[in-house]
């Protein structure tokens, strides 16, 4: 199961004459109804989704929303220190936050493959109550359809995001400029890593766990006592090399990454010399990067650092007028040298 924090939603799987999925548990009738009641309802279930409607009634939110929209196609679907379920949760919940947003509402699209065990849908279903209940956010509708055996593969999760800018939040890549630096608050490359051991059946000295983890709550605080935050991004595919360039792009600066402070944990970096991979470009789904001015810098990692998700935060990086929009790599003995966009994809499948 994925880390919880102080929360656990581990039950039986409920009662059920079927062991696997049928392509009847899709069908809108007897089966699809016991699905929803017994499986979504008892492990999900909230106020608004038990209204039973067809979408959801909310109450109205004052002020400005944000809304994202996300898929996850993992593979495997369980792997060290999470899988799918709480991985879209959490994956929905940093986005608001790189909005600038106070999480609130998710929704859940189920896509389940005919003979997928409805015990790991089960563990699926319980990981998304964990982590909406870690998160501070509720599933409020959702949808479920079954694609015939051979035509998928076991389950794909699409959500949808509500929730409220906080004010005074004025949050965007265009607001990167000469002077800001770049924090962020931990290890790169730990999700990427550990699907890719997990999927090729190998195991390291030094083990690799994802970092899949909601990140309102660190943000939260570092809102409300310094709002001066020009840019915060997600470095999910792609990794740390791909968000900086696109941001290098849209605010059309320049962004310097220093190579002696980057941290990378010794099993990313016994991994990726083994397989051939830069941590640079690969996936993490528990980081942030936060670009702000110098002078904020301080308090922002002194915060950061006050929370488990971001003992380790540092600032890795400036932004600089001299290469607009190139990302380069200040390296240990001195050189530099440029960081392009990924081309491709060195692993697939990775959220």
């Amino acid at each position: 199961m994925a880390r919880t924090g102080t929360y656990s939603l581990q039950c039986p799987i409920p009662k059920s004459e079927h062991e696997h999925i049928l392509m009847a548990h899709g069908g809108g009738g007897k089966l699809t109804n016991q699905l929803i009641e017994k499986m979504f309802y008892t492990g999900l279930g909230n106020e608004f989704l038990m209204q039973g409607h067809d979408g959801a009634f909310l109450p109205a939110i004052k002020g400005q929303l944000a809304f994202t929209t996300d898929s996850f196609v993992v593979n495997p679907i369980f792997f060290p220190g999470g899988d799918i379920g709480d991985l879209a949760i959490n994956g929905t919940v940093n986005d608001l936050v790189c909005c600038g947003a106070k999480p609130l509402y998710i929704s859940l699209a189920f896509i389940l493959e005919e003979g997928f065990l409805l015990e790991e849908l089960w563990k699926v279903v319980q990981s998304i109550g964990n982590a909406a209940l870690t998160a501070g956010v509720k599933i409020v509708t959702g949808d479920t359809k079954v694609v015939e055996k051979g035509k998928g593969d076991r389950i794909f999760i699409n959500t949808t995001g509500i929730g409220q800018v906080l004010p005074g939040l004025n949050i965007a890549p265009i607001r990167c400029k000469e002077g800001d630096v770049v924090i962020i608050n931990g290890t790169i490359g730990d999700h990427g890593i550990s699907i890719m051991l997990t999927r090729e059946g190998l195991a390291l000295d030094s083990p690799v766990e994802s970092d899949t983890m909601p990140l309102n709550g660190m943000m939260q605080e570092v809102f409300k006592r310094q709002p001066d935050i020009h840019v915060l991004r997600d470095p999910t595919r792609g990794g740390l090399a791909s968000a900086l360039n696109e941001i290098c792009q849209s605010s059309g600066t320049g962004i310097t990454l220093f190579e002696n402070v980057l941290p990378v944990n010794n099993g990313v970096r016994g991994a990726c010399e083994l397989m051939g991979f830069d941590p640079l470009y690969i996936a993490n789904e528990g980081k942030i990067l936060v670009i702000l001015p110098e002078e904020h810098a301080g308090e922002v990692l002194a915060i950061m650092r006050s929370h488990d998700e971001g003992r380790e935060s540092r600032i890795i990086g400036r932004v600089t007028a001299t290469h607009p929009g190139i990302l380069h790599l200040e390296t240990t003995i001195g050189t530099t040298r440029i960081i392009d966009m990924i081309s491709g994809e060195q692993l697939p499948r990775i959220c």
